[in-house]
């Protein structure tokens, strides 16, 4: 099968499109076919092996345990383990999995959920891993409360577009901060402000916010704090920049330690993979409360290009992979 593999870490251009084995499904295993398969930063991490934390938390020392790049995906079941009895080929699926940058990928019932039926193969393909971020950090660690008021930084991009329709889907006044030219966009999917960070900074304009969610940040704790109400929640998600041993994670280091002693509530967190928030999120997606924002598509072999895009912060919404067209054919 055609797959994106990396032997080594690097740039882009260490990614090429190859010919692999198909995997092999065991007892407990899903076979998925691949139609298409979401863009995320967690991407770019792993194959790039920065920060080194990301080697050391079990990626591989020296090069990518898993050769084979991609987490989110949409496509059909191809087959099921003997244990497996949620799933039957033919299902249409969305959820993650290691490798789905590949026309076949195993994954693990937990991880899968039934596809929305109003969204194509390429819309779910978007929503996994950057929705699950975003409904786990507002519902699950910050808490919102309908009436609140949220800040969401980097609202343009692929967690924050998801994070700003979930926030308003629970009743909260929604401030989204974003560059210049992903303003439009945040207005349009239903931020109630939106604030253009080149020009304006929130954390000097005096206004105070319930809940600040801060996607892939690198502003210290200190402006952030300021931005918030006495007894407000600060949750960072991610963290770019910093040095190549810990990235941008010192500053969620740096708030667990303090959080114990102040009056606001400092919290991180990792996404997991839950089926019953893919479930979740299917409900949102139907009521017509949660739509992806896709910026564009690629075909497969052209997946280094997403991911440079990706890296370069443009992207408006989410980056797709097109695995197959609408007839299956590969692409």
């Amino acid at each position: 099968m055609k797959a994106i593999g990396q032997d080594r870490y690097g740039s882009p251009d260490v990614l090429a499109l190859e010919d692999v084995e198909q995997p092999e499904v065991g007892d407990d295993d899903v076979l998925v076919r691949v139609h298409a398969a979401g863009v995320d930063q967690g991407v770019w991490h792993v194959m790039t092996g920065l920060p080194y934390l990301i080697r050391i938390m079990g990626n591989g020392l020296r090069r990518p345990k898993t050769r084979v790049r991609g987490s989110d995906l949409a496509g059909r079941v191809e087959a099921v383990g003997t244990n497996v009895r949620q799933f039957a080929a033919g299902d249409e699926v969305f959820g993650m999995a290691d490798g789905s940058f590949a026309e076949y990928v195993r994954a693990a019932p937990k991880n899968l959920a039934p596809k929305p039926s109003s969204l194509s193969f390429v819309q779910a393909a978007a929503v996994p891993v950057s929705a699950l971020t975003a409904l786990q950090g507002l519902r699950d660690h910050g808490k919102v409360q309908r009436g609140q008021r949220v800040l969401i930084t980097g609202a343009g991009g692929g967690v924050g577009t998801f994070a700003v329709q979930l926030a308003k889907a629970f009743g909260a006044h929604v401030t989204g901060v974003c560059s210049t030219a992903k303003l439009n966009l945040v207005r349009a999917i239903g931020a109630d402000h939106a604030i253009d960070y080149t020009r304006e900074d929130f954390a000097a304009t005096g206004e105070r916010w319930d809940l600040i969610f801060d996607i892939a940040g690198n502003r210290s704790l200190s402006p952030l704090r300021r931005a918030l109400t006495p007894r407000g929640t600060l949750v960072i998600v991610g963290g770019e920049g910093g040095d190549r041993w810990i990235g941008g994670t010192d500053r969620q280091l740096r708030a667990m330690l303090v959080s114990p002693f102040l009056r606001h509530n400092l919290r991180t967190f990792v996404a997991q993979g839950r089926q019953a928030d893919l479930r979740a999120l299917t409900e949102l997606i139907e009521a017509g409360k949660v739509t992806p924002a896709i910026d564009r598509t690629y075909a497969l072999g052209d997946a280094p290009a997403a991911i440079r895009h990706l890296a370069e912060g443009r992207a408006r919404g989410k980056l797709v992979i097109t695995v197959r067209d609408a007839g299956g054919a590969a692409r």
